[in-house]
């Protein structure tokens, strides 16, 4: 382990021990994010790709408070899903973007796109977020593949797992280059998420043998309800990414 990594695993060790989760200054406070994964409609998955992927020059047009925005497509069985992933400047930008163009035009082409339609296709599936940490994007554009994986506190743990995933920025910064973009977000008071983008394969095995993901692995039997193999890996989500904001 490079010297310099020493003070934030510390810190991250003293975090999870106890210390209060509002403690730790974090840049991310007023950040929020979504995520909807949405079943394409029989025979829709191509059409619906490509509406997905049409949207992002709109959404960079005309959604300034839309920092980030990942059009998805799941890489796992079944490979009908399509998914969106945005992060925003704060919770008004994202009430904005669901009042928005984009979102308009999603809206208007659901019933042929979307398994289920606007109500139980897509407004059934928005999971939004505050983001706990991030390391900031760094050759966005070179991204093709995203994880996304969806963790449940143990009883009593919200606060523990959340303050692990403050600390866990630093450290994805400061030792994976190949993993392009990171956040660790709390859905609700006891669901919590991390999504993250690489470059390729390579970049993603590099995370899951990284010091974040040996850290989790660790503490998912205290932290995580079903622990590490049913609370983390089963929940491991893959997408290729067809377009970004």
């Amino acid at each position: 382990m490079k010297p310099a990594i020493l003070p934030i695993v510390s810190a991250l060790a003293f975090i999870v021990a106890g210390m209060p989760v509002r403690a730790q200054e974090n840049a991310a406070d007023h950040r929020t994010a979504s995520f909807i994964e949405m079943p394409a409609a029989p025979g829709q998955a191509d059409a619906f790709a490509e509406f997905l992927a049409d949207a992002a020059p709109l959404v960079k047009q005309s959604e300034p408070g839309t920092a980030l925005w990942f059009a998805l497509k799941a890489q796992d069985t079944p490979q009908d899903r399509l998914a969106i992933f945005d992060v925003f400047v704060d919770a008004s930008a994202r009430d904005a973007h669901f009042a928005g163009a984009v979102a308009a035009a999603l809206k208007d082409n659901a019933d042929n796109l979307v398994a289920g339609g606007w109500d139980r296709g897509v407004v059934a599936n928005i999971r939004n977020a505050d983001v706990l940490s991030t390391k900031d994007a760094t050759d966005l554009y070179s991204a093709k593949t995203a994880t996304f994986i969806m963790i449940e506190a143990a009883p009593g743990q919200s606060d523990q797992l959340a303050a692990l995933l403050r600390a866990a920025g630093p450290i994805v910064a400061k030792t994976e280059p190949g993993t392009l973009f990171w956040a660790g977000l709390q859905i609700d008071k006891t669901t919590f998420a991390i999504f993250d983008i690489f470059a390729d394969e390579a970049g993603r095995a590099a995370h899951f043998d990284g010091q974040v993901a040996g850290l989790l692995m660790e503490k998912s039997g205290d932290l995580v309800r079903g622990g590490w193999t049913d609370g983390v890996v089963a929940n491991v989500r893959n997408y290729d990414i067809l377009a970004i904001k």
